[in-house]
């Protein structure tokens, strides 16, 4: 039995011993090379030591990477390597290094670094024992440092190699070759022994599995018998990840239950005072074999019981007992599986258990693997024998394990002895060094893939295509493969409107509706083979004009003298040719008219329209599908011509009439309408009189200045645009008769003559007013006469000579230098006798009402009235005559004027109009009413507090501001921010209720009464605050006494001794507090300064000053301010001495100039308020 392998803990203890040797082929296409010339032998890693490291390095730990085809582009390269990696030469057995370094300069991160063998093989996947990739990083130089280690070389790692570096879009490849030479030794006889041994701890080989020989020779050699391995003990010293490794080594189909009973094994055994000598832990025998179990009595009378899983064991041929002295022994005969169970023996009330294991022999491979070739798509078997039925075998590939899972592409099948791996399709990616290991042995094989040789059953057929039409293009091909499509070199993806169908081997390309994109060389390329099956396919379209854009008629319009770029959209494929034609002239590609092709439109070219170009263009396309035709108008219009001189029929005060005559030609589009121009016949600009057009012949200017010459002129206007203005019309003068005279009536009238008065014409104009005439005609005639001869500049005119009793009619004229206005008439005849005409007053209607003003405005009262002759006027108030000095009261005639310059609330009242003519008497009464906003409401009370609601009351103001009152405003104020918020608006009653307060807060409430004029200027606040207090006990607020502020009067500043100049102004400063506020009183030794222009007194915010303007010597003294207020009385006191203006040349011990200054300047600041000791209440 082979011997157990143990490894150190920090080995890689998860992963299976490989086969040792892969071989893979360069491209699969090439025959006839020697296989090892392109395969590295890369065992396992296993539990060598690694060499020193530095602890930036990172070593490659042999994870598996895709062997996947890297085909890059020359252009792509740069140069990444500061240091290659070079060839060298090594014997077989030693070991070499090669390095690459790299630059980190320029580098954002580390590049991507890759090693192969040949074109294909990438290490990455190889590195163990015999491999290692190392890599490291220089942060001083900033070098990557890259190192691939060959540990112990064979003759097969001989072969080229190459670095590949990557970073982002920058790549460098370095290719470099490895030599290996014999080895002097002579290479070791082949020994079947060593092929399946696993060496132990210390040698060099552990872990490694070697098949090479024996597989070269098809031998199936029986393995020699080792020496005995107790698996019992392995476990119990074998680390816990490795006990399914070495079950399946060893045989052991119950892992579980084994290591339950080596748990209970491992419980400390107690001294037994029946046996001398007890059971070992346990017994290991092979599957067939006898076993042995041993005991020693201390005392031999003692009756012994041997028992198994609990089972009394009784004398048989398979059970046998011997007696030998103090020693009990039992033997077991021909074990099986069945025999492996926990046995013990009992002496007396003592008992000593053991465990018995029972292993199955090795399984070894009686019929190895062999290797197979076959091609992709086919069904490929590798099997193998072993010694037993449905024995336990693992089958590998490159050294990894293959499942059988579902899902899996290898499928492993038992029958028996023979286990069979089934590869159902076999593809390129399977070629691979395939291995079967069992617990006595193993076997590996080469699976090589081969593509089968391709024959073409049907190629692609060149197509010409319609567009629209449907593109179908089919191909067969001998073998079931994929494929893909190309169109001039670009891979085709299937789409919605690409559809590539597979079936078979048969391959289809389907677009339903082809376009002009869709022409071009197709290609299918089926996949793995380097093959191709080519066509063409051309798409041909009839050729098509699109002359939607045209309009009706194909009609195109062009302004004369205009550049015409007619472009006309065409389709076709080929492109088709174009010509252009006018009549039997073919048009050219040069000259005035000329035409361009473009490959999808076609264009007319006329630099300078004239209106001989107008008339019908023939274009005509033509292509291998086709041919297609329309003919084009063109009409080339212009401006019209300008009318003709215009007539000015009428001419009035700002206006007049003009006519005109429309253009003899309109250019070839209708006229639209027309553009006035005016100017001043001295002026050269000329004004637009209208923006809109004028569709007649006939207009209208207005607002021209009287007595100005002017002139105007025309435009016509069409579709294309303004023509040139006619010649201007003669000159004219706008001038106007006046308006009628206005408000013509009679102003008194006799027994002979009548009196009539006018107003003048409400509009002159530019010729002024030279007069007016007056005439009448008697009732029933017909017949008017001049009252007037000659013109009367007045409005008021007597005519006389009249008959009494005799009617007659009036009416009156404006005269001017244009003439005589229209008449103005009287509207009724006039009866030629004095007649009296009772007073009438005419008041107002918005007077019948109460007239109301508010305070400080003004009244101003027209009340007309009527009666004749000689009317009288008095006004009253309220019974007693007008004081003159407040109201003004004006009479007239007509009418009477009540004036007040700023309305007082005194001056509302009714006031009392009376007109008298003789004994004939009207009155009328005006009520006058000035108002003002009203004052506070009276006392505002809280009545009542509950939850969240304030109800309170109060009484309307004694002053309403001579108005109505029309509401309240209510506010609330927080105690803390005493911050007022309106809460109602506009309220009629004297009681509301507050909803909604803050509990826990404390409210004031103050309240604006409103009338006409508004809000009333103060409020009247609650004395008391409302508490919306919380639910719970009720919190009575302590009473404080208010604080009394009173106080006595008190100088905080007294005054000073101050020395003044004659002649300039001095001051005496003080500051006073007191509460109430004191009365301040200055003396002048002892005397009360009063009334005296020569002393001012000022008193601001508790700073008492008193100036003295030019004093004199004589005004030295002593000053004294005196503080009063009811609380007593306070008195400062000060010398002042004045000295002349030569002063300052006199010796005074006892003040200083510097002190004189320094007085002055505390007097000005104490002028100035900066004195901050002072209080003012």
């Amino acid at each position: 039995m082979p011997e157990p392998t143990k490894k150190d803990e920090t080995e890689n203890e998860s992963a299976p011993p490989p086969p040792e040797q892969k071989t893979l082929q360069d491209g699969g296409t090439e025959k006839g090379k020697d296989e090892d010339d392109t395969s590295v032998s890369t065992p396992p890693a296993d539990g060598m030591s690694k060499p020193a490291e530095r602890k930036d390095s990172v070593w490659s730990i042999g994870e598996g990477a895709p062997e996947e085809t890297e085909k890059r582009d020359d252009s792509q390269r740069s140069t990444l390597f500061i240091e290659k990696p070079q060839s060298g030469s090594v014997s077989v057995g030693g070991n070499i290094t090669f390095i690459a370094k790299v630059e980190a300069k320029d580098l954002l991160r580390k590049p991507n670094v890759k090693w192969f063998k040949g074109k294909w093989m990438d290490l990455a996947s190889k590195a163990g024992k015999h491999l290692q990739l190392k890599e490291s990083f220089e942060r001083h130089s900033k070098i990557h440092t890259f190192e691939m280690h060959i540990i112990q070389a064979k003759e097969n790692y001989a072969g080229n190699y190459r670095c590949e570096v990557s970073y982002k879009d920058k790549f460098d490849s370095c290719s470099f070759d490895l030599e290996v030479t014999e080895s002097s030794q002579a290479a070791p006889s082949i020994d079947i022994r060593s092929a399946f041994k696993r060496s132990g701890d210390g040698q060099d080989d552990a872990g490694e599995l070697d098949f090479s020989g024996l597989l070269k020779r098809r031998e199936i050699k029986q393995q020699e018998e080792e020496p005995e391995v107790d698996v019992w003990e392995l476990l119990k010293n074998a680390n816990p990840s490795e006990y399914e490794k070495i079950a399946f080594q060893y045989g052991i189909t119950d892992l579980r239950g084994m290591l339950k009973r080596l748990k209970r094994m491992r419980r400390e055994v107690k001294k037994s005072a029946a046996f001398a000598k007890g059971l070992d832990p346990a017994y290991q025998v092979d599957k067939g074999g006898k076993v042995r179990f041993m005991v020693e009595l201390a005392d031999p009378t003692v009756e012994l019981k041997w028992y198994k899983n609990g089972q009394e064991i009784r004398p048989s041929a398979k059970y046998i007992f011997e007696h030998k002295g103090n020693q009990r022994i039992l033997f077991i005969n021909n074990c099986t599986m069945t025999d492996d169970a926990r046995y013990y023996v009992t002496a007396g009330d003592e008992k000593c258990s053991t465990e018995l294991f029972v292993r199955d022999p090795p399984i070894l491979v009686t019929k190895a693997l062999e290797d197979t070739s076959t091609y992709v798509g086919e069904r490929v078997e590798l099997s193998c024998e072993v010694s037993e039925d449905d024995a336990n075998v693992k089958w590998f590939k490159n050294g990894v394990e293959l499942t059988n899972e579902p899902k899996s592409r290898y499928r492993i099948k038992v029958e028996g002895k023979k286990h069979t791996l089934i590869i159902e399709e076999a593809a390129k990616n399977d070629n691979a060094t395939y291995s079967v290991m069992t617990t006595g042995g193993q076997s590996e094989a080469k699976l090589s893939v081969d593509l089968r040789p391709l024959k073409i059953s049907l190629a692609l057929e060149d197509q010409t295509v319609r567009l629209g039409q449907e593109i179908h293009l089919k191909c067969e091909i001998s073998e079931n493969v994929e494929g893909k499509w190309y169109k001039n070199g670009q891979q085709i993806e299937a789409s919605d409107r690409v559809k590539l169908y597979h079936k078979g081997r048969i391959h289809r390309f389907v677009i339903a509706s082809a376009a002009v994109d869709d022409e071009g060389e197709y290609m299918f390329v089926p996949d793995a083979y380097n093959i191709n099956i080519p066509c063409k396919v051309h798409v041909v379209d009839p050729p098509k004009l699109h002359l939607d854009g045209l309009g009706e008629d194909n009609t195109v319009t062009v302004v004369a003298g205009s550049k015409l770029r007619l472009e006309i959209p065409i389709t076709g494929e080929p492109t088709p040719k174009v010509m252009w034609s006018k009549g039997d002239k073919w048009i050219t590609d040069s000259g005035r008219i000329r035409a361009e092709t473009y490959p999808d439109s076609s264009c007319l070219v006329i630099d300078t329209a004239e209106r001989e170009d107008s008339g019908p263009f023939r274009i005509t396309l033509k292509n291998e599908a086709g041919e297609d035709t329309a003919l084009i108008n063109i009409k080339v219009v212009d401006v019209p011509d300008p009318p003709q001189a215009p007539n000015v029929t009428e001419v009035g005060e700002d206006w007049c009439v003009m006519t005109w005559e429309p253009p003899a030609n309109d250019g070839g589009s209708p006229i639209l309408g027309y553009f006035i121009e005016r100017k001043k016949k001295q002026s050269s600009r000329w004004m637009r009189l209208n923006f809109e057009l004028c569709k007649e012949t006939t207009f209208e200017p207005k607002k021209m200045i009287e007595g100005v010459a002017y002139e105007v002129r025309v435009f016509a206007v069409n579709a294309i645009g303004i023509s040139k203005p006619s010649m201007p019309s003669k000159s004219f003068v706008p001038l106007a008769v006046t308006s009628p005279p206005t408000l013509l009536a009679v102003d008194s009238v006799t027994d002979t003559t009548v009196t009539m008065k006018w107003r003048p014409p409400d509009h002159i104009g530019a010729a002024g007013l030279d007069g007016y005439v007056v005439e009448y005609c008697f009732e029933g005639t017909d017949e008017w006469i001049v009252a007037n001869p000659e013109l009367t500049d007045k409005t008021k005119f007597t005519i006389t000579g009249l008959p009494t009793n005799s009617k007659i009619l009036v009416r009156v004229k404006a005269v001017n230098a244009a003439g005589e206005s229209e008449p103005r008439y009287h509207p009724q005849p006039i009866l030629v006798k004095e007649v009296i005409e009772p007073p009438k007053i005419r008041l107002p209607r918005h007077l019948k009402q109460t007239y109301t003003r508010r305070v400080g405005e003004t009244v101003n009262l027209v009340i007309p009235f009527q009666g004749r002759p000689r009317a009288k006027v008095s006004w009253q108030k309220n019974g007693s005559p007008i004081d003159k000095n407040q109201i003004n009261i004006r009479n007239t005639e007509n009418d009477t004027i009540i004036f007040i310059r700023k309305a007082e609330r005194n001056h509302s009242g009714e006031y009392d109009m009376k007109v008298e003519v003789e004994n004939l008497v009207d009155k009328a009464t005006i009520d006058i009413q000035i108002v003002d906003r009203p004052g506070p409401p009276e006392i505002v009370t809280i009545d009542d507090v509950w939850g969240e609601n304030v109800n309170l009351s109060w009484k309307p103001p004694k002053d309403d501001g001579n108005a109505a009152i029309t509401g309240y405003t209510i506010q609330k104020a927080d105690k803390k921010s005493m911050e007022w918020f309106t809460v109602i608006e506009h309220y009629h009653r004297t009681s509301a209720t507050i909803n909604e307060l803050v509990i826990g807060n404390e409210y004031y409430f103050r309240i604006f009464a409103e009338n006409m004029c508004g809000l009333s200027e103060d409020a009247t606040m609650t004395k008391e605050s409302a508490l919306i207090a919380k639910d719970g006990k009720i919190y009575k607020y302590p009473v404080y006494d208010d604080f009394d502020f009173s106080e006595r009067p008190l100088f905080t500043q007294p005054l000073v001794n101050t020395f003044a100049v004659a002649g300039y102004n001095t001051t005496l400063n003080c500051s006073v507090r007191g509460n109430p506020k004191p009365k301040i009183t200055w003396l002048k030794n002892k005397v009360v300064i009063m009334n005296d222009p020569r002393y001012r007194m000022f008193s601001n915010q508790g700073v008492c000053t008193l100036e003295i303007r030019k004093p004199s010597p004589y005004d030295g003294g002593t000053y004294s301010c005196r503080a009063v207020n009811e609380l007593g009385e306070a008195e400062v006191e000060c010398k002042l001495e004045v000295k002349g203006k030569g002063f300052k040349s006199l010796q005074m011990p006892c003040v200083s100039e510097h002190h004189l200054h320094q007085s002055q300047k505390y007097a000005r600041e104490m002028q100035k308020g900066v004195q901050t000791t002072s209080l003012t209440l």
